[in-house]
């Protein structure tokens, strides 16, 4: 057998075999085929047809078998291969606007749609081409079709450039390296298979010679590209990549069985027989009895060096959650952490998008304290949704859900570690890519980042803790030192204010000094304020007062501040919903704590404004609410308007809001500011237990 012969045999029997094994492989193994995966199914029974076509006339040729008896099977054999070759680069040319669709994660557009239906209008060739084939004496099809190989040809090299081109652009949008490798030497492949077409067929480069022969034939076994093209969608999206990778651990072993026989043992048994006259085929036989030894050894050879290919795809994908798990320790901030896993995991599974939404099990409320929520909320209503639903499933994965697929997601994975839900782990997958390994791999990474997202919610709890522990102990040495210095200032205060009241009553002094001596007890006013306010946030022992109920509190309370009001004509509304007795300690803390509310309300509130002062009942404990119409508190400051000594007043201590909060939780209640009911400026609510002690 001829070099020409053994390489048409070995490729149009690959050929033959694997595209339409793994056609069937992937129509088997899929209970419900996508779009892409249909054209490719169909293209695989192309490109089966196609050489099988080629290798029924080549063992025509190797056997010698006459052209007479054979005529109608040649013809027919001729006829799939001009159908199988018009529509497999119509296949071609649809599966690569898909592709291209599904790297840009979205549908064929209007226009793609056009360009899928415009690939199909070379087929109408067919209407004329097959009748040739069936009319008059048999001839090969290249002979038969020799007026229209010209333009094929042509259409070929479009179609390849054009695909070529368009697997350079998917190339460029992918994030894996791995695909970005394959897809430029599928692009180059496709290039340098339409190059010889055109060379060969087109161009009749080497026409009657061994070289034309030769060209001919690598332009028809150019035809496997699209059969590596369906092998690695098929590995690239993780279907039965064992398969192929046996299917071609098979077929190269055989081309290299069926090589070493037709040029080793055959042409040694040929030359002993002529040279020493050894019987024919004893030779042969005790030769292909070593073959069988050494076949062992040769095809575990075959196995690593295709395993070794393989295996630079798979290792990332294999060994995803190791990874993830040895880098999460390195991460002290959450947010830095769900970033590496999405980026990491999104890369090494070949997914087009990873998102983890962590749930606010512990959250922080405006007055800063940390809140412990008894649900798994995340915020947003829809993943709540989802983490139900997976709840009611026994914590499975949800996948195909509506809420899902209007987010752009396929599945939703429940981030559970123990009993308690630290999120979700939502994925947007390429067509094919959730698989039932990745999917499994996806289900191990769901439990690993849980526990990664609690430890570094563990560390972040100790960072908080400790500056918390710190916070205090700068407070209450600042504390200490504001008491010593309001006492040591609280008395000159108090001698330079009745001097000056003293001055002011005398009325040669007052004529002309009666500006200057209103402004000095004025000042020593405010300033005894500010100190009064310093001793009450640095007084560590509580104080009491006689019980009263609620209305008669609020109502003495926010009377002090009447005259102000009106002075401003401020409205002061006063509602009393609820009654309720109040023991000493609640009664001196709510009294503070309303003095100070009502206080920057008023300050906050403009002419002709409103204040309400709403006191109601919420199960075991009362509510009194204080809403001004201000301006409100913009959302950067609502959290640091709790610290001692902030203020954005130019005459301000900053604790007002501070012992607000000290005296409230002092009788075992809370402060906190909540949203406006009247939408507009501020309301703060003050909340205690009634039978607080």
């Amino acid at each position: 057998m001829s070099p020409l012969g053994l390489l048409q045999l070995l490729g149009y029997s690959i050929g033959a075999v694997l595209p339409l094994w793994m056609g069937a492989q992937l129509i088997s193994r899929r209970h419900k085929l996508t779009n892409v995966e249909r054209v490719l199914f169909a293209l695989a029974l192309t490109m089966g047809g196609w050489h099988t076509s080629n290798l029924f006339i080549t063992l025509h040729g190797l056997f010698g078998l006459s052209f007479d008896k054979w005529n109608t099977p040649l013809r027919l054999a001729d006829s799939i291969a001009v159908v199988s070759i018009t529509f497999a680069y119509s296949f071609l040319l649809h599966v690569h606007l898909h592709l291209w669709a599904d790297s840009r994660g979205r549908q064929l557009t209007r226009n793609e749609k056009i360009r899928v239906y415009l690939s199909y209008f070379p087929t109408i060739f067919l209407a004329v081409a097959l009748p040739q084939i069936w009319t008059g004496a048999y001839a090969p099809m290249l002979t038969k079709l020799k007026f229209f190989v010209f333009p094929f040809a042509f259409w070929i090299a479009y179609v390849l450039g054009l695909i070529a081109v368009t697997e350079l652009l998917i190339a460029r949008n992918s994030t894996n390296r791995s695909e970005q490798r394959i897809m430029r030497t599928l692009a180059a492949s496709f290039v340098g298979i339409g190059i010889v077409i055109l060379a060969a067929l087109a161009l009749g480069l080497g026409e009657g010679t061994p070289v034309g022969q030769y060209l001919k034939t690598v332009a028809n076994l150019g035809s496997l590209l699209p059969s590596v093209l369906l092998a690695y969608y098929i590995y690239r999206y993780r279907y039965l990549e064992l398969i192929i990778e046996e299917s071609l651990i098979v077929a190269t072993f055989a081309a290299v069985v069926l090589t070493i026989y037709i040029y080793g043992i055959r042409t040694i048994g040929d030359w002993m027989t002529s040279r020493y006259g050894v019987r024919k085929g004893v030779v042969e036989a005790l030769l292909i009895l070593g073959l069988t030894l050494v076949a062992a050894p040769m095809r575990r050879g075959l196995e690593r060096r295709f395993h070794r290919l393989f295996e630079r795809e798979a290792a990332l994908y294999r060994d995803v959650v190791a990874r993830i798990s040895s880098h999460t320790g390195q991460f002290k901030q959450l947010p830095e952490l769900l970033h590496f896993v999405e980026e990491r995991t999104t890369e090494a599974l070949g997914l087009r998008r990873v998102k983890i939404v962590v749930s606010d099990s512990e959250t922080v409320d405006e007055s800063g304290r940390n809140r412990q929520t008894d649900t798994a909320e995340t915020g947003e209503p829809w993943v709540d949704e989802i983490l139900t639903t997976s709840e009611r499933n026994g914590w499975a994965p949800v996948e195909d859900d509506p809420l899902l697929a209007a987010q752009g997601f396929q599945m939703a994975y429940p981030l559970r570690r123990d009993e308690r839900i630290e999120g979700v782990l939502l994925i947007e997958g390429s067509t094919g890519s959730l698989t039932t390994d990745a999917r499994a791999v996806l289900e191990v990474l769901a439990g690993q980042v849980a526990i990664a997202i609690e430890d570094c919610r563990l560390v972040e709890e100790n960072v908080r803790l400790e500056r918390r522990v710190a916070e205090g102990e700068r407070l209450a040495v600042l504390g200490q030192m504001a008491a010593t210095v309001a006492h040591e200032v609280k008395n000159p205060l108090s001698a330079i204010k009745s001097i000056a009241q003293v001055m002011r009553e005398d009325q040669g002094l007052s004529v002309e000094y009666a500006r200057d001596l209103t402004l000095i007890v004025g000042e020593t006013d405010r300033l005894s304020k500010s100190v009064t306010q310093l001793l009450s946030f640095a007084r560590k022992e509580v104080t009491e007062e006689v019980p009263l109920r609620t209305g008669e509190l609020i109502s003495s309370t926010v009377g002090l501040f009447k005259a102000n009001a009106d002075e401003r004509k401020i409205t002061l509304n006063v509602r009393i919903e609820a009654n309720d007795e109040l023991n000493g300690t609640a009664v001196a803390a709510v009294r503070d704590a309303l003095s100070n509310l009502v206080l920057n309300a008023l300050h906050a509130t403009p002419e002709g404004g409103e204040i309400i002062v709403t006191a109601s009942r919420e199960g075991r404990n009362f509510c009194i609410a204080v809403e001004d119409s201000g301006a409100g508190i913009p959302p950067e400051l609502r959290l640091r308007i709790w610290e001692p000594f902030f203020t954005t007043k130019q005459r301000g201590t900053g604790l007002g809001l501070a012992i607000v909060r000290k005296r409230m939780e002092e009788a075992g209640g809370s402060a906190r500011l909540s949203g406006s009911l009247n939408g507009g400026g501020a309301r703060f609510e003050l909340r205690a237990p009634i039978d607080a002690s």
